[in-house]
């Protein structure tokens, strides 16, 4: 089971920090990741991480702004949010990833292979 907490209404510019706690399951065995849904857009994969917490991918809409990070420790999967835009906007939530690898391009998550998933947290960017 996977809980995401933080949700929130920001401003354009500002913060916001997501976590996503995991219990009854592995969760060092997984990558964990982020995807995000927003009305009338396909659902994207937004941040994954891999199980040790070295490698990370991050969708170019999101990159240099987003940070991911994960502590086994606490079974939690963090997403810092900065600079947040109106795009950000959406249902964001969190997954254990079943599949992942490395390419040419760096690591990537297999965003089709996703086992458990949170129950998603809405992420609110307006002025």
């Amino acid at each position: 089971q996977l809980q995401a907490s933080g949700r929130g209404l920001v401003q354009p510019g500002g913060s916001l920090r997501l976590s996503c706690a995991a219990s009854g399951l592995p969760f060092d065995e997984y990558a964990g990741g982020w995807f995000r849904q927003a009305p009338g857009k396909e659902r994207e994969g937004v941040s994954c991480i891999d199980s040790s917490g070295r490698d990370t991918y991050y969708a170019d809409s999101v990159k240099g702004r987003f940070t991911i990070s994960r502590d086994n420790a606490k079974n939690t999967v963090y997403l810092q949010m900065n600079s947040l835009k109106p795009e950000d906007t959406a249902v964001y939530y969190c997954a254990t990833i079943r599949r992942d690898g490395y390419t040419s391009d760096g690591y990537y998550c297999e965003w089709t292979d996703v086992g458990s998933r949170g129950q998603g947290t809405q992420v609110t960017v307006s002025s």
